[in-house]
């Protein structure tokens, strides 16, 4: 918007402040808010869980709504991108009106829900991109039938939230990873694809980051809850759609997959086919290196993000 009233020859300042100021104003306002934000009540099964109980929750509907804002203010704007950043809010309003209400919502209220994000987003994604795919690594663009395209992309996008939401439960955890698979995104934005919109963004949503985990570093003094996690896996699948090779979901948030993934399948597995997998291994992971491996919380938060940021690292030096 702002680029519209200065010209492009100011988009380097506008850039340049609008990232200070996103993250002035996520930490300003975390601070002043904190205290009527919804509060945590534990998880009664989690490692640790009991030391989250009572710690202002669903900091997400702060640093979400600065990077829309922020988005709007800053970043060139088309249709696709404003409904994007609408899903991105409702993903993040979803998750906040779990947070604060007095009854958990069911899992299947939350899944419909998420179902319709995602079909809007992707029947979006392939209205105004097409359905070409490009294979990871080879360069090979296939052509999918848009109906195929549209129901992968359902499956990539529900995922990606409900993964990313399951890996939110050590303080920096969730938000430390986004920033690994923001910054490798941006990379491939502005390296690869010369997609300076989507780029900026990837590095807004960093910045936003930043300035919550300036609250959330252990020990927390607040928890980004469902309305952040939510929306951030909303935000890391359509990064990777807009890639044009959403298989980079599978390299950039991997660390996602396996974390919140395989408690995900072990617990469909079991509530639906009667399948037990995985019986010694407590799921989410980050449960497990706590419990069973002995790791520190500050461990366990340093050795995923490093595993995340080698495996990202590894796939951008073949082919940057």
């Amino acid at each position: 918007m702002l680029y519209l009233l200065f010209g492009d020859a100011a988009a380097k300042w506008i850039a340049f402040f609008g990232l200070i100021l996103a993250f002035l104003m996520t930490c300003i306002l975390l601070q002043t808010l904190q205290n009527i934000l919804p509060r945590d009540g534990g998880r009664a099964f989690a490692v640790n869980g009991i030391l989250s109980q009572g710690k202002p929750r669903g900091a997400g509907i702060v640093f979400i709504l600065v990077f829309c804002l922020m988005a709007l203010l800053c970043v060139p704007i088309d249709r696709e991108l404003v409904i994007y950043l609408i899903m991105i809010v409702a993903a993040m309003l979803s998750g906040y009106l779990d947070d604060s209400a007095k009854t958990p919502w069911g899992e299947y209220k939350k899944g419909l829900i998420d179902l319709v994000i995602a079909f809007v987003c992707a029947f979006s994604y392939v209205n105004f991109n097409g359905s070409d795919l490009t294979i990871l690594l080879t360069g090979t663009t296939v052509t999918l039938p848009k109906a195929v395209y549209i129901i992968l992309a359902m499956i990539l996008i529900w995922a990606s939230i409900n993964v990313t939401n399951c890996t939110d439960g050590v303080d920096g955890l969730c938000g430390s990873i986004s920033i690994v698979s923001c910054l490798s995104f941006f990379l491939v934005f502005t390296q690869l694809l010369d997609n300076a919109t989507y780029g900026q963004l990837s590095l807004m949503m960093i910045i936003c980051l930043l300035g919550y985990l300036w609250f959330n570093a252990s020990p927390s003094k607040l928890l980004m809850g469902d309305a952040g996690s939510r929306a951030l896996g909303l935000f890391a699948a359509l990064l990777s759609l807009k890639s044009g090779s959403p298989l980079l979901f599978l390299v950039f948030c991997i660390v996602f997959l396996f974390d919140g993934g395989l408690g995900l399948i072990k617990v469909a597995l079991l509530r639906f086919l009667k399948i037990k997998i995985l019986k010694n291994t407590r799921t989410p992971l980050h449960d497990h290196a706590r419990k069973n491996a002995g790791w520190s919380d500050t461990q366990t938060v340093f050795r995923f993000v490093i595993i995340q940021a080698v495996i990202s690292s590894a796939y951008l030096y073949v082919v940057l």
